[in-house]
């Protein structure tokens, strides 16, 4: 079980219950959602822990939280995380439960996620949201600045790899 944090304007969209937050069952622990208006509409995600960032189709809205486990498992896959790591968060992310943000850091986080992620898009023609939440994972965060600095870094560092980062 974890808890999703959401944007004002991602819970309208949802209008999910509310609930005050409590402690997460998962390794990675909570994370933070948004929506970035694009066409088609993306949902972005970012880790709390980690600050690793998972971008997906927001459609269809009510099915978000169903789907997510799958896609993260995707982009876990691509960061190289073990595969008994990824079977293991996926199977204690069955249970969901919404809150409002409350991390004003990780929030900022995920609004320069979105400026990058748009730059990135527009730049590189690019729509594929594993790669997309790839590059941004290798963003350097001052959440992060006191160790890995980077997001996926930091993600490698959680699962017990300590080696090099592609």
């Amino acid at each position: 079980m974890f808890y999703l944090h959401c944007t004002q304007k991602l819970l309208k969209r949802l209008n999910p219950e509310v609930v005050e937050i409590g402690r997460s069952t998962t390794t990675l622990g909570n994370w933070y959602a948004t929506v970035l208006p694009w066409k088609p509409q993306i949902a972005m995600l970012v880790n709390e822990r980690t600050l690793v960032p998972a971008l997906m189709p927001l459609a269809p809205a009510a099915d978000l939280t169903k789907r997510f486990p799958g896609a993260l498992a995707d982009i876990l896959a691509a960061h190289g995380v073990p595969d008994s790591f990824i079977e293991s968060e996926i199977s204690q992310m069955q249970a969901i439960k919404y809150a409002r943000t409350q991390n004003r850091s990780i929030v900022g986080i995920m609004t320069q996620f979105a400026y990058l992620a748009e730059a990135y898009r527009v730049g590189d023609k690019n729509n594929d949201l594993i790669a997309l939440s790839l590059r941004l994972a290798h963003t350097p965060c001052s959440p992060l600045y006191k160790g890995p600095v980077f997001p996926d870094r930091a993600l490698k560092e959680l699962t017990g790899d300590r080696g090099a980062v592609a």
